[in-house]
């Protein structure tokens, strides 16, 4: 019989105090997996140096360097970098990106912190380019205008340059980021134009870094005598060629979690009787305790599609990792009066082993508290501990326990119990039993784990796309996808008959039909051979060392739209209650601060639809930065003869999240006031509130177009998912939609259509939506300028002071420490308890969803917490209100009503349209969109009473109430009385 073939793998892994390492086998048969060697050393200030040392030490344990096959690093290299904002390791970055007449409004850099944006920020060019979500082309790429970018850049000495495109990860057969200098944004991250281009820009401000970097890993590799290839570990559990990492570092910033939870699991798979399933893994170490769902494939859950980093929303593929304030070194106290124990989040951390009662110091944690309970041996001196009062070993394991059932619940995908992994020093902590956990398991090696997950780390290949699928079945689409992620992997080293898809999900697109979204990944072990990918023509690893720390950089320059206005800044509770709104001549002037508060506000009021504000945000953080003018007005402002302006963006969020605005609503307007023959309304007023559309008037109204004032009001009040459920609708009792029309909608690149007139008012909706889906899936529509009058009955006044008392309210809360009690912080905002309440708190624990003609469809479920559940302390005070039972939701991209269910199966009906029901996530404040329920968040439900020109007539109550949605069975019952919201303005009219 021939022998098995040996392969060793080296793994380390690099944390904020210790450096791990691990040498592994992973021959094939009973011997794979055993943990050969191990070392722990401290992580050095020189992260390279702290490397060397730990595989020294794993080398000198074991017999053989020869059979080692690889040597596969996780390392905070990168990270470190930007978090430290260090300038010797960051370069100044130019970008082009193609779009054609869209995405001006919000340039590269624009949601970039300020220092940061300082430091990085390089000239950037917006071209002829970019694609529709079908795949045709906005624009063809000009490429004089590229060549002429590229000299400017040169011009500057900027080395670092992307080239990003709308819609690139589609761009198949086009390819027009390859016309460009420089590092593709679509190699890096996934659709999401903003957020891809965000991450590009970091990667590429350390590509000079990164180089340098993975020479020195290559080079301590062969002074060590290491004769094997070298790998990095990247984000989503798999490998990095050290040219790929090199030209991709950014895709390392969340190795660290990822390789404790592959390595858990991998450990886990090694134990006779656990079979491959899905499990909850508990990295707990002496200040904090991470927490990670891994599939059965034994790679963690990603994180949703969007996420922050140094204050930059990026979308590339990270772990869902969460952390809580719970470790070994957690401080642990008991209140005097009340005699209530807590645990943490303060901790002793890496001084444990002075400061701990059971090493002999004199602070209490939950070590000495696990020591003196017995549930831990050979843990320093248990005769230090012996004096502890039960009551506190009772309350700190009943925190602790508590602590852990809570954040692993919001972890979980749904209700089923499932098994716990437990790894890290700190894991003696964790009871034996948990709430909603089949069994908590303990492994050999467990205090290596992220070192072992280093190790089996393997090779991917990742397929993120919008397919046709009007002509096949999602399901033959879908094996298309899944073949073609399969040949990326193998085509990046993956053994071809070890490779297998860990990851396969289709994803609706709103308003769209015959295309879908598809995210695959496909995965497996090294086949030991080096892909041709590591080592094409321009290998960066070719590259002179001399481009290292100490290379000249560009003189740092203060970006010109960040520097033009200066905001007040919020960093303090006293900060935001002193602030006051300017207001001159009774026109309230916008500033950043009212701009942020009135987008969280707008996402409230969305009642989980609308799509969110942040990029009309963001476009008009811009244009107050760089000194335009936008301004808010009360109605009483307008005169009485005058017309005013309304209208907003129809279409897809998917779309609008990619191509960003361009002009669309503002050549919509203008053709429309040309046909009417005026030059201009006299004021403009919001379509609806809630979402994106609440701010988009301010755009148009801006100095740097119409020079128009926005009025304090809008014609919904929320947000509703059609154009003919507006007040202005209501009090148009034709039944044709008179009032609507005409109406004008513009694609933004040279496609305008005009409706002037319909048989019923639904048509006017169904009828345009149709022609957007044919011009790009998104439009500005821009309807009929009101007269005076007419709006003075069919608006809802004062909403854009109602939005920014609900995001100051949000702001206030969250620098208070007050998030417990944010639900009656809302209530007080928006009118007090005769108008609002909060009509349920617990956890969403189911959600069902699909998409019909256009529009998210689907229900949620939310379960209360019951008193052991919930973490936050009552306040004495404001005692927090409590709920039993489940309260269920249906929505139609908002939400249409709220009914609870006692525990003894009696229905009870909350709340209805057109009342607003939002759903906020309980842990900081914001605002939910349908999209993000998912099972496990802690939410709380808020319902507003909504405005008499809804609910005085039956017109209103038809359009508006259960039976618009046809809930024809449920009756509208108003949540209480209407308060209309207190002018901004008006309150503030003294600073004129």
């Amino acid at each position: 019989m021939s022998s098995v073939h040996t392969i060793l793998r080296l793994g380390v892994d690099v944390g904020g105090t210790n450096t791990d390492a691990v040498l592994l086998d992973l021959s094939e048969g009973s011997r794979r997996g055993q943990v050969l060697a191990s070392a722990k050393h401290l992580t050095t200030a020189d992260v390279t140096l702290g490397i060397q040392n730990a595989i020294k030490s794993v080398l000198t344990q074991a017999q053989s360097k020869s059979n080692i096959q690889a040597l596969c690093i996780g390392t905070t290299h990168f990270v470190n970098a930007l978090v430290e904002r260090d300038p010797r390791r960051l370069d100044r970055v130019a970008v082009i990106r193609l779009c054609g007449p869209f995405t001006h409004g919000t340039p590269p850099f624009v949601g970039f912190p300020h220092e940061l944006r300082d430091l990085l920020e390089g000239p950037h060019f917006l071209l002829s380019g970019g694609l529709q979500i079908d795949g045709s082309e906005i624009a063809s790429v000009v490429v004089a205008q590229v060549e002429s970018a590229c000299d400017e850049i040169n011009r500057q000495g900027i080395q670092a340059v992307v080239v990003s495109s709308v819609f690139a990860p589609i761009d198949f057969e086009i390819q027009q980021e390859e016309t460009g200098r420089g590092d593709r944004a679509e190699d890096v991250a996934a659709i999401g134009l903003l957020e891809r281009e965000n991450a590009s820009i970091l990667n590429a401000a350390l590509l000079r870094y990164a180089k340098k970097t993975v020479i020195g890993f290559e080079k301590a590799a062969r002074a060590l005598e290491l004769k094997c290839s070298v790998f990095i570990t990247s984000n989503d559990g798999t490998l990095l060629s050290c040219t790929q990492a090199a030209r991709l570092p950014i895709r390392t910033f969340s190795s660290g979690p990822t390789n404790s939870m592959r390595g858990a699991a991998f450990l886990a798979a090694l134990q006779s009787g656990i079979s491959k399933q899905s499990a909850l893994v508990v990295d707990i170490g002496g200040t904090t305790t991470s927490e990670c769902c891994c599939s059965p494939s034994g790679f963690p859950r990603q994180a949703a599609a969007h996420h922050e980093f140094c204050g930059v929303l990026l979308n590339f593929s990270m772990p869902h990792v969460t952390s809580i304030g719970l470790g070994g070194g957690s401080v642990v106290r008991e209140d005097p009066v009340t005699n209530k124990v807590t645990v943490g989040p303060y901790s002793v951390g890496h001084r444990i082993t002075s400061e701990s009662l059971v090493f002999g110091g004199s602070t209490l944690t939950a070590t000495d508290v696990v020591v003196a309970a017995g549930s831990a041996s050979n843990v320093g001196d248990e005769s230090l501990v012996a004096g502890i009062g039960q009551s506190i070993i009772e309350g700190a394991q009943s925190a602790i326990k508590k602590m852990l059932q809570n954040y692993l619940d919001a972890m979980k995908t749904s209700s089923q119990d499932i098994p716990v992994y437990l790894v890290g020093g700190g894991s003696i902590l964790a009871p034996d039993v948990l709430a909603g956990i089949s069994r908590v398991h303990r492994f050999p090696h467990f205090d290596v784990a992220n070192a072992v997950g280093a190790a089996i780390a393997q090779i991917s290949g990742i397929i993120d796309s919008f397919e046709d699928t009007s002509t096949r079945t999602i399901v033959q689409v879908r094996a298309d996808v899944e073949a073609r992620a399969i040949a990326r992997a193998i085509a990046s080293g993956a053994d071809p008959h070890r490779v297998a898809i860990v990851e396969s999900e289709v994803i609706p697109i709103a308003y769209t039909s015959g295309r879908c979204r598809f995210y695959v990944k496909a995965a497996g072990d090294w086949s030991g051979v080096a892909s041709p990918s590591w080592s094409e023509v321009d290998d960066p690893l070719r590259v002179e060392t001399s481009t290292g720390e100490t290379a000249s950089r560009p003189q740092i320059v203060p970006s010109a739209a960040a520097s033009a206005v200066v905001a007040p800044v919020m960093l303090t509770a006293s900060d935001i209650l002193e602030y006051e709104p300017r207001i001159k001549r009774r026109e309230w002037l916008l500033s950043e601060v009212d701009l942020e508060w009135i987008a969280d506000g707008c996402y409230v009021l969305g009642c989980g639809g609308g799509g969110s504000p942040l990029h009309t945000f963001l476009e008009l953080r811009e244009l107050v930065r760089s000194g335009e003018i936008v301004r808010v007005i009360d109605f009483s402002s307008v005169t009485s003869n005058a017309l005013v302006g309304w209208g907003g963006g129809m279409g897809s969020p998917e779309v609008s999240s990619e191509r960003l605005l361009g002009n669309e609503y503002q050549e919509a307007s203008t053709e429309l006031w040309s046909l009417m023959g005026i030059a201009k309304p006299e004021a403009l007023c919001g379509l609806e509130i809630g979402g994106a559309n609440g701010m988009i008037n301010m755009i148009l109204g801006s100095t740097k177009y119409a020079n128009i004032p926005c009025i304090d009001g809008d014609f919904m009040g929320r947000a509703y998912p059609t154009w003919h459920q507006t007040t202005v609708n209501v009090y148009d009792v034709s039944g044709t939609g008179a009032k609507m029309l005409p109406s004008v909608i513009s694609s933004g690149d040279g496609n305008i259509m005009i409706m002037t007139k319909a048989r019923r008012d639904i048509d006017v909706d169904a009828s345009l939506r149709a022609a957007c889906v044919e011009m790009g899936t998104y439009v500005g529509q821009a309807s009929c300028p009101l007269e005076a009058d007419y709006v003075d009955n069919a608006m809802i006044k004062n909403t854009v002071s109602l939005s920014w008392r609900i995001g100051r309210a949000i702001a206030l809360a969250r620098k208070q420490s007050s998030l417990s009690r944010i639900g009656s912080i809302l209530v007080d905002a928006v009118g007090g308890s005769n108008s609002a309440r909060v009509l349920f708190m617990g956890k969403i624990t189911d959600v069902r969803r699909t998409t019909y003609k256009g529009h998210t469809i689907g229900e949620v479920v939310i379960t209360a917490l019951t008193v052991d559940d919930d973490v936050d302390d009552d306040d004495p005070n404001h005692p927090m209100e409590r709920f039993t039972g489940t309260l269920t939701m249906p929505f139609k991209n908002e939400n249409l009503y709220a009914e609870h269910t006692t525990d003894d199966a009696i229905t009870t009906m909350v709340a209805t349209v057109p009342d607003l029901i939002s759903v906020l996530d309980a842990q900081n404040g914001s605002a939910l969109g349908t999209p993000q329920y998912k099972y496990g968040l802690r939410v709380l439900v808020l319902g507003i009473t909504a405005a008499p020109q809804w609910t005085g007539t039956e017109r209103g109550i038809a359009l508006g109430g259960p039976s618009g949605f046809g809930f024809t069975h449920i009756p509208y019952k108003p949540l209480g009385k209407y308060t209309q919201p207190q002018s901004v303005i008006e309150e503030y009219a003294h600073n004129s």
